[in-house]
């Protein structure tokens, strides 16, 4: 290697290690180009309408802030409720369970009491514990701020995207030669195409799944089944694991009521994504986008492995950008053609002769020649 391809190299190495350090930045970046994305595809539905593009991207917006605030206003009152019912039943849970503890110490033999556990002295044996969960509230409450400020950067970020968006894909553009610049513009155009499909696709399935979880609930009688619902539809963005992370709070709600009823809920919710996995996903999400489940998972796996819990929530649509860029860049643009270049030069080596036939074929030419002119 000469010295241009040694800097060449550590000039690589160098710009990934930068990329690595602001992965979180570029993470955030992605998650607004891909809401940018969404609510840019619906001012141009109200576009065709008829409508300005100042007004049609006021309106996009105005509903997305619209369902933002719905999903918080049915979720958090009946949570917060729910939780502080659980909050004074545990402590009856915990007396009654204390109560029956000493109506069975009669009623066993003695060499088997000292193995009944006392539930103070439970109490007393979890009492650090609670004091360590206590005192990381400092930690939790600066967790939130930060997320409410990521939260904020997005959103910002978002309504930059959405004034002038051909702007900044024209500067994206640029970064790339001039003669791969068209191939780019069309690469983006799939990239479009395909998270529309991806948001289309969600929505549907989080609807038929929160409408599902409502009905379900509602008919085991299980407290804020409307605000469970919409937690569940909305959970349902993560594959594979939101559905589990559903669960828990509404078998803990079903909890307060009956055991068997929190039975029920599991055996509902298992229904449900069931059904999801194999109707709903298959007709909708794989006419939207074409991902193998294999490959889902893994990319579950491997976003939340390096960012955390936002690149488990953006590893679909990650996966279905970086997709694209594989088999237009990698597969079609350098693969298939070092394959074609390749066949080319096989069928060269095929006709070429070597030296020893040229020349015989260089010796009888001349004879034969003559025979033809005789």
């Amino acid at each position: 290697m000469n010295l241009g391809q040694w800097i060449g190299l550590i000039a690589i190495v160098i710009s990934l290690y930068i990329l690595w350090q602001i992965k979180e930045v570029l993470l955030l970046m992605f998650a607004a180009v891909v809401l940018a994305t969404t609510l840019n595809r619906l001012a141009r539905r109200f576009q065709r309408a008829g409508l300005k593009r100042g007004f049609a991207v006021l309106l996009a917006v105005t509903i997305f802030f619209a369902l933002v605030i719905g999903f918080f206003w049915l979720i958090v009152p009946p949570f917060a409720h729910q939780f502080n019912e659980l909050t004074s039943r545990v402590p009856q849970g915990f007396n009654r369970f204390n109560t029956w503890l000493n109506e069975l110490r009669p009623r066993i033999p003695p060499q088997l009491v000292s193995y009944i556990p006392d539930i103070n002295s439970l109490i007393q044996q979890a009492q650090p514990i609670v004091n360590r969960v206590l005192g990381s509230s400092f930690t939790f409450v600066s967790g939130s701020l930060e997320v409410v400020l990521k939260v904020l950067l997005v959103l910002v970020l978002t309504g930059m995207l959405l004034v002038d968006p051909l702007a900044y894909r024209r500067v994206f553009v640029r970064l790339f030669p001039s003669f791969y610049r068209r191939r780019v513009e069309g690469i983006l155009d799939q990239c479009e195409l395909s998270l529309e499909g991806w948001v289309t696709g969600a929505i549907i399935a989080m609807g038929v799944v929160g409408l599902m979880s409502v009905v379900g609930l509602s008919i085991l009688q299980v407290k804020a089944a409307l605000a469970l619902g919409v937690l569940a539809g909305f959970l349902n963005l993560i594959p594979n694991i939101g559905p589990t992370l559903s669960v828990v709070p509404a078998m803990a709600i079903a909890l307060l009521d009956n055991p068997l009823k929190a039975l029920a809920v599991l055996i509902l919710y298992f229904i449900i994504q069931q059904v999801e996995s194999s109707l709903i996903t298959p007709i909708v999400m794989a006419k939207q986008v074409s991902l193998l489940p294999a490959v889902t998972l893994i990319a579950q796996l491997f976003f939340v492995t390096f960012f955390g819990f936002l690149g488990l929530f953006l590893a679909l649509p990650l996966t279905v950008v970086a997709k694209i860029w594989v088999q237009e860049v990698l597969i079609k643009d350098v693969l298939d053609e070092w394959r074609d270049n390749h066949a080319q030069e096989t069928e060269l080596v095929i006709v070429s002769h070597s030296p020893e036939v040229d020349e015989k074929w260089t010796e009888d030419k001349p004879a034969n020649n003559l025979n033809d002119d005789a």
